[in-house]
């Protein structure tokens, strides 16, 4: 009897151990989530939205370290949303759209102009068009698949410089650093092109 009554006794001790355990870990997952920023609460200027799949998507406000779906882009920031953390507005990607300084941008997009005053917050802005042959794009945007830069001017897009960007064809000249597209290979440099910054003759491969 006193060894069943001890076995008992042990199987209660290891229950009672296991739902402390349990307890603590939930405890420590809270506090980790609200010191890295990832807990849920109650937004004071927007609402919120759990994390969500491509296949999910829909435009909404989202808390910091949301993951952006693809194709998606952030449009807008309300600075009191996620308890004070600030929430991010998201939106499908289109044509001609201001988009903040936090937001990705989708292949195939590029970045036209800057304003540092924008997103309803006061922060960097940038409006991100299509790629077209033919362009002036602003410095740091991307460069598309099939695209170069072929001129410069220091000044534009907000006095961060901006670029002339065209579809690769042999016999322009690119500025310098610009990646070589698939099927071509450079020749003769031209200290003249690019806005005085140099140019390599591109040629077929």
């Amino acid at each position: 009897m006193k060894i069943v009554y001890r076995h008992l006794l042990g199987r209660s001790l290891v229950v009672a151990l296991r739902k402390r355990l349990t307890a603590a870990m939930g405890v420590v997952a809270l506090l980790a989530a609200v010191l890295t920023g990832t807990a849920a609460g109650t937004a004071s200027a927007a609402p919120q939205a759990a994390p969500v799949a491509a296949a999910e998507a829909s435009p909404g406000w989202v808390c910091p370290g949301t993951p952006i779906p693809p194709g998606y882009v952030i449009t807008s920031r309300a600075a009191n949303g996620c308890n004070g953390a600030g929430a991010w507005y998201m939106q499908p990607a289109q044509d001609g759209i201001w988009i903040c300084a936090t937001s990705p941008i989708p292949p195939g997009y590029v970045l036209t102009l800057h304003t540092a005053n924008g997103c309803n917050s006061k922060i960097d802005t940038w409006f991100m068009q299509l790629a077209r042959d033919g362009q002036w794009v602003c410095a740091g945007s991307p460069i598309p698949t099939g695209y170069v830069l072929t001129g410069h001017i220091s000044t534009g897009c907000g006095n961060i410089g901006i670029w002339f960007q065209q579809v690769a064809r042999a016999g322009q000249y690119i500025c310098p650093g610009v990646p070589i597209p698939p099927g071509f290979r450079t020749g003769a440099f031209n200290a003249s092109m690019c806005g005085g910054l140099g140019g390599w003759l591109l040629l077929s491969a």
